[in-house]
């Protein structure tokens, strides 16, 4: 089972007990805007997402999105790992719950996952898709050594998003 440390935090596999957290992030207007609307309104639906997706995602890929809270067990959000059907390569990814942004908490949790991906998994490759209207996301990427290789069109949508890589050693 995923459980990793840092200074602020724990990141840990997400379980149906997580249902709320789901929820809350989901339903975020940034979160939203940013990344999808997955229709997701109720605790049930939330728990029946984890279910299909990041629980889902552990036993197939043995990897996933994780919850992030801090070191007093409060949960403030997710970053993880995610295969999807039209990318090659791993995503990174990462949602805050609003009161949480700013504080660097982001840039530690996807450092922490970077390290697990490169140094445990031994992935030669991982990508991150963004809209290129969110500057803070680049910088985060950027600060934990994802490149921008170009823009690309996801399935069934009109607008092209960044697409990001990191490719290379291991992490430090």
């Amino acid at each position: 089972m995923f459980q990793r440390t840092t200074s602020r935090l724990v990141l840990t596999e997400l379980s149906r007990e997580d249902s709320a957290l789901m929820l809350a992030i989901l339903n975020d207007p940034d979160f939203v805007r940013n990344v999808a609307d997955r229709g997701v309104r109720t605790l049930q639906a939330a728990e029946d997402y984890l279910q299909r997706g990041p629980i889902a995602s552990y036993r197939e890929h043995n990897f996933g999105m994780y919850k992030v809270a801090l070191r007093d067990g409060r949960p403030i959000g997710l970053c993880g790992l995610v295969k999807r059907d039209f990318l090659e390569d791993v995503d990174i990814g990462y949602a805050l719950l609003p009161e949480y942004r700013g504080q660097g908490y982001a840039l530690e949790a996807a450092r922490e996952v970077m390290d697990f991906a490169c140094n445990e998994l031994r992935l030669p490759r991982i990508l991150a898709i963004v809209s290129p209207a969110n500057v803070p996301s680049i910088r985060l990427l950027e600060k934990i050594g994802l490149r921008r290789e170009g823009n690309i069109l996801l399935p069934g949508e009109s607008e092209e998003i960044a697409l990001l890589a990191w490719q290379g050693a291991t992490i430090e």
